[in-house]
C-alpha cells in the first residue's frame, strides 16, 4: 500500500493552510446557503455510516464559531447515524450547495441532545426536530470543485431521466423480497411529503 501512497504528490502549502479549526463567515454562510449535508459517523468498532440530511438553506444551525446543531427530522427510525455518535462521537458533515462546485467539510465530536435542549427554534415544515445533533467543530475547510466539476452535478444536462431506473417501489419489494406490490412512485413521494 505504501508504494501506492508514494505515487500521489504531497499537498501544497494552500491546501494544508486552508483548514480551520472553527465556522468562520464565509463557512457560517456556506452552511446558510446549505440546503443538503451528509453527516458521516462510525460505529464503536469502526464501521462506517453515512446519512443524507435536508431541509431549507440553513437547516443546519451555526450555533457560535464552535458548534452546529443538527436537527434530526423524521425518517425511516433506524437511527444508525445517532446510535454511532452515542458510542463515538466523533462525526463529519459534508454540506451542498445547489450551483455550487465546492463543497464544505466540518469535523468534530458530538452529543446528542432533546429537541428543546438547546432553547434554539428549530421548528421546519411546521415540526419539531425529534432530536438535535451538536457538532462541536474541531476542523473545517472548503473542498475545491474538481469533484462537482467532473459528476456534472449542477448540469442540466446531466440530470438522469426517472425512468432510465426501476420505479422505487419495484426496487424495494425486490430487495424485500415481498410477495406484493409497493404503491405506485407517486403514492410514495405523496406518502413521503406528509413526513417531512
Amino acid at each position: 500500500m505504501d508504494d501506492v501512497l508514494a505515487g500521489y504528490r504531497p499537498p501544497s502549502q494552500l491546501v494544508l493552510d486552508k483548514e480551520i479549526d472553527h465556522v468562520d463567515e464565509h463557512c457560517r454562510r456556506f452552511i446558510e446557503l446549505s440546503p443538503f449535508a451528509v453527516l458521516s459517523t462510525a460505529d464503536a468498532e469502526g464501521w462506517p455510516e453515512v446519512s443524507p440530511r435536508g431541509g431549507d438553506p440553513g437547516f443546519v444551525k451555526v450555533l457560535d464559531p464552535h458548534r452546529l446543531a443538527l436537527p434530526d427530522r423524521q425518517g425511516n427510525n433506524r437511527i444508525d447515524s445517532l446510535r454511532n455518535v452515542v458510542a463515538n462521537p466523533r462525526a463529519a458533515v459534508l454540506f451542498f450547495v445547489p450551483g455550487f462546485e465546492e463543497t464544505l467539510k466540518v469535523f468534530g465530536t458530538t452529543e446528542l441532545l432533546p429537541a428543546d435542549g438547546l432553547g434554539v427554534d428549530l421548528t421546519e415544515f411546521g415540526k419539531a426536530p425529534r432530536s438535535v445533533l451538536v457538532l462541536t467543530v474541531q476542523r473545517a475547510y472548503l473542498q475545491c470543485a474538481k469533484a462537482v466539476m467532473r459528476s456534472g452535478l449542477w448540469d442540466p444536462s446531466s440530470r438522469v431521466p426517472r425512468d432510465a431506473w426501476a420505479p422505487f417501489g419495484q426496487v424495494i419489494k425486490d430487495h424485500c423480497r415481498l410477495a406484493t406490490p409497493l404503491p405506485d412512485d407517486a403514492t410514495i413521494r405523496a406518502d413521503l411529503a406528509q413526513e417531512l
